[in-house]
């Protein structure tokens, strides 16, 4: 059985449908928690997956808790976004996708401190992510890299669900103002994008993986956030 976690009951609605659609909601489980509140009587696992997610979280105690939530050897693997990789718009087909301008609205509604969930990152996404697992007993680390790069096309409501799928505009944030904010993104939309299309190139997907338990057979990377 796979386990997933969410805070966010409108994403485990999602996930739900997803993996009915796919034909394996009976390998998997929705559970609507927030990583501080493992291990919320789970059980055990072999791997624990983190989706560009962990900077978002009290980073000590849910690794500290996760780790005792592993088998002996299992693993804590996290997945995100290749932060260093140029992305060039050059030779898409649609107008870019307008990142800067939907941040700007972002702001106008929530304010100029990004939001991280139920609080705010004044200091920016933190770092020091290799010293955190260290601290909670992970000793051996192995950082993988897929190449990113491939065009990708965006419909308006592509780009309208990514918006809220992030934990710093995610739905419940904008409170009663939500259909306020959603009504003010698609305009900018099709401001943007006459025919309600977008192009950009994926990004590279960057993965450490951190293993429980004692030995090192990889060099241990540098901070990471």
């Amino acid at each position: 059985m796979n386990d997933g976690v969410d805070p966010d009951g409108g994403m485990i609605a999602r996930a739900g449908r997803d993996a009915a659609e796919l034909a394996i909601a009976g390998k998997t489980r929705w559970v609507r928690a927030r990583s501080e509140e493992l291990p919320a009587g789970l059980g055990v696992f072999t791997v624990a997956t983190f989706g560009q997610s962990f900077h978002w979280m009290d980073r000590d105690r849910v690794a500290a808790t996760t780790r005792d939530m592993l088998v002996p050897d299992g693993a804590v693997v996290h997945i995100s976004d290749l932060k260093t990789e140029p992305r060039t718009v050059e030779g898409l087909s649609h107008p870019a996708v307008p990142h800067a301008a939907m941040d700007e609205l972002v702001k106008h509604y929530l304010g100029p401190l990004r939001r991280a969930g139920r609080g705010v990152l004044r200091q920016g996404t933190p770092g020091g992510e290799a010293e955190v697992f260290a601290r909670a007993g992970f000793a051996r680390c192995r950082r993988l890299v897929v190449p990113g790069g491939q065009a990708l096309e965006r419909t308006c409501d592509d780009v309208v669900a990514w918006v809220f799928s992030m934990s710093s505009s995610a739905p419940h944030l904008f409170g009663a103002r939500r259909g306020d904010f959603e009504a003010d993104l698609r305009r900018l939309l099709r401001q943007a994008s006459a025919s309600g299309r977008f192009s950009e190139r994926l990004p590279g997907t960057e993965v450490f993986v951190w293993w429980k338990g004692k030995g090192t057979t990889d060099p241990v990377p540098g901070p990471a956030g």
